[in-house]
């Protein structure tokens, strides 16, 4: 992913944004030589702290296969993006996207003993589903403990983290506000989550509070 130096996200700046709920990625690994990469969509468990990632597949997915090749991954998450017409960004008038994106490279390591893989259940388990803390996975007993079978636990070690927020940064701040306003006016699909980062990184450069 191509980062310019005015759409670089920070490290406080990726944490908040992955902090407000986004939790599913898509998680990319090369797999064996000639047979291309495997893509994988999923919910994953981020400990930013530690830097580690946690996350679950069924035992036949191809990822296994993949990781086992070549255990350097990626996962990545994407949102808040639109399209923006070239007549909204002045002259020479041309169209782009703006999106907000978080590129996790990681070393993955699967999870095979089944003490291992409930822990990460169960810590995915109080993320996803806190409502109900007495739902747990305990190895050997029922009513979970024997699907453990069907799966594995993969624990991704991060080695780099690169984030992107594309919203016309570059742009001086009151056209950049203006766009705000274009994305308000249209107002479909995820024009409002684009327009609260594209004012939240206006605010930043002008050194002020985010309009609503």
């Amino acid at each position: 992913m191509l980062i310019r130096s005015w759409d670089r996200g920070d490290e406080d700046e990726w944490r908040a944004w992955l902090a407000a709920g986004r939790d599913f990625g898509l998680l990319a690994a090369n797999g064996p030589a000639g047979a291309g990469p495997v893509l994988v969509p999923t919910h994953f468990l981020l400990d930013a702290d530690r830097g580690e990632i946690l996350l679950h597949l069924a035992t036949p997915n191809p990822l296994w296969a993949a990781v086992r090749a070549d255990p350097h991954v990626t996962l990545a998450v994407t949102d808040d993006y639109v399209f923006a017409p070239g007549h909204w960004r002045g002259e020479p008038g041309t169209p782009t996207s703006y999106y907000a994106s978080v590129q996790f490279h990681c070393t993955a390591e699967p999870v095979e003993d089944a003490a291992g893989k409930a822990e990460i259940l169960n810590r995915q388990l109080a993320h996803f589903q806190p409502e109900t803390p007495e739902v747990r996975v305990e190895p050997g007993r029922p009513p979970f403990g024997p699907l453990l079978a069907g799966l594995r636990g993969l624990r991704l070690t991060v080695r780099e983290v690169r984030a992107k927020f594309k919203y016309d940064d570059k742009k001086p701040v009151p056209v950049q506000a203006a766009l705000a306003d274009r994305l308000a006016g249209r107002g479909e699909g995820l024009d409002a989550a684009a327009r609260a980062q594209l004012l939240r990184r206006n605010a930043r450069r002008a050194g002020g509070c985010p309009q609503t």
